[in-house]
């Protein structure tokens, strides 16, 4: 069972001592993959276990003479071990380690994003639930259309966020990779069976057909797909917003006591962070691009992708996983204003319902066309009126009442018409 980790952890994870943790566990995996072969004495093997390790400031004071990280590395953990460390890094080359350790870090980021997604998503489908019932006006191009409820708007999110959830699961063993294959992937100083153990041992896969690196469109699916769940939490983000403003007020992101929205002007209550994470989702899609520009390298290998990943990987990560928590939060104490959004449906005397009359009036016998221009000029005389009333007008319309009585006429403006299928969603979500 995964552990559940807290917010810093994510952070954590991209830390230079845990890098060279990382390289470690490489290292150490390779060398019991060749102990358990007889390459390696059993006397050796001990030496190399117990006395493993690494000092930070001796490794940056190594680089800075040698300028190659890995080597850097090697001599302090040589200096740890002594002797034994003959053994270590047997006919591997840097990029078996630098991958293969990146493999690790990559998809123990992916277990603490898919954690947090987890919990958003059950959060979102408690407040579905909540607001199955809750109506309000359905919004197409920012304009009135027709009704809904504010839970099935929520049950909308739920669906993506669930396949958001899938992608990252069948993502997962695509980055749970390793590599231990020499220096162009030939495998010319070390068995392949030793890179199948190792990965083993570290709970990865070896590459299928690796060059010296493991190709990048590994990386950069990864990438998209932290994208694709930002830009998702952007959608739902800018949904907030649009419904926290002042002249619609149907859902405001809570606001503390003592809290303060504007130093000019005392009545502000802003959607901060919805805003907020509507900047970083655009972050995160630019790293997406990075990471693609990151597949064409020269040949078996450059290293024109690897300054762009240790900004890329961190960055996305770090920024995905705070999104994820963040957002969960202000869903949870998302205050929902059910009167608001009953006052707004019923602006301009329900013409929204529109539809409906004119539906009705072609079952009685109109063509569509003549039904049409009766109900939108009552509708279009009401939407001009700031205190204009569809219902009256079409009720006062001589030639709607030749064709609907005034039960037919009120049937039109039941709000429930347009949501007795919903359960049906509600039921593939499990709402």
């Amino acid at each position: 069972m995964i552990e559940r980790y807290t917010l810093p952890e994510m952070g954590a994870l991209w830390t230079e001592e845990q890098k060279y943790r990382n390289w470690l566990k490489v290292e150490l995996a390779a060398c019991e993959a060749l102990a358990e072969r007889g390459e390696i004495p059993p006397d050796a093997w001990e030496e190399i276990r117990s006395k493993a390790g690494f000092d930070l400031e001796h490794i940056a004071q190594i680089e800075a003479e040698v300028h190659h990280d890995v080597i850097a590395f090697l001599t302090s953990l040589g200096e740890k071990v002594g002797p034994a460390s003959r053994f270590i890094h047997l006919g591997l080359t840097s990029s078996d380690v630098l991958d293969t350790a990146l493999g690790l870090q990559m998809t123990q980021a992916l277990d603490l994003i898919a954690l947090r997604l987890a919990d958003l998503v059950a959060v979102v489908r408690q407040r579905a639930g909540e607001h199955r019932d809750t109506v309000m006006i359905g919004r197409t191009h920012g304009i009135h259309a027709e009704p809904i409820t504010f839970g099935f708007k929520l049950a909308g999110w739920l669906a993506e966020l669930l396949r958001h959830a899938e992608r990252l699961d069948a993502l997962r063993p695509r980055i749970a990779v390793g590599k231990l294959s020499g220096a162009v992937g030939t495998y010319a100083n070390i068995d392949p069976a030793i890179e199948a153990r190792a990965c083993q041992l570290l709970g990865l896969s070896p590459d299928a057909a690796s060059t010296q690196v493991i190709s990048r469109d590994r990386h950069a699916e990864f990438v998209q797909a932290l994208a694709l769940l930002a830009a998702s939490i952007e959608r739902f983000a800018v949904e907030i917003r649009n419904l926290q403003r002042t002249d619609v007020l149907e859902v405001e992101e809570y606001f503390a006591r003592g809290q303060k929205g504007s130093s000019a002007m005392p009545h502000k209550r802003n959607p901060i962070t919805a805003e907020q994470l509507t900047g970083l989702a655009r972050l995160i899609r630019s790293n997406a691009l990075a990471a693609l520009e990151n597949m064409p390298l020269w040949h078996e290998r450059d290293i024109s992708h690897s300054s762009v990943e240790r900004v890329i990987l961190p960055d996305s990560t770090i920024l995905a996983h705070y999104m994820l928590v963040k957002f969960t939060a202000l869903v949870e104490r998302l205050q929902v204003y059910p009167d608001n959004m009953l006052a707004n449906l019923n602006r301009y005397g329900g013409v929204v319902f529109s539809q409906r009359v004119l539906l009705a009036l072609v079952g009685k016998g109109l063509s569509r066309e003549h039904a049409y221009r009766i109900v939108q000029s009552n509708a279009h005389r009401a939407w001009n009126q700031m205190d204009g009333d569809f219902r009256a007008l079409i009720a006062a319309d001589s030639e709607v009442g030749q064709y609907l009585s005034e039960a037919e006429l009120a049937q039109c403006f039941e709000p429930a018409h347009h949501l007795k299928h919903l359960p049906v969603v509600f039921e593939r979500l499990s709402v």
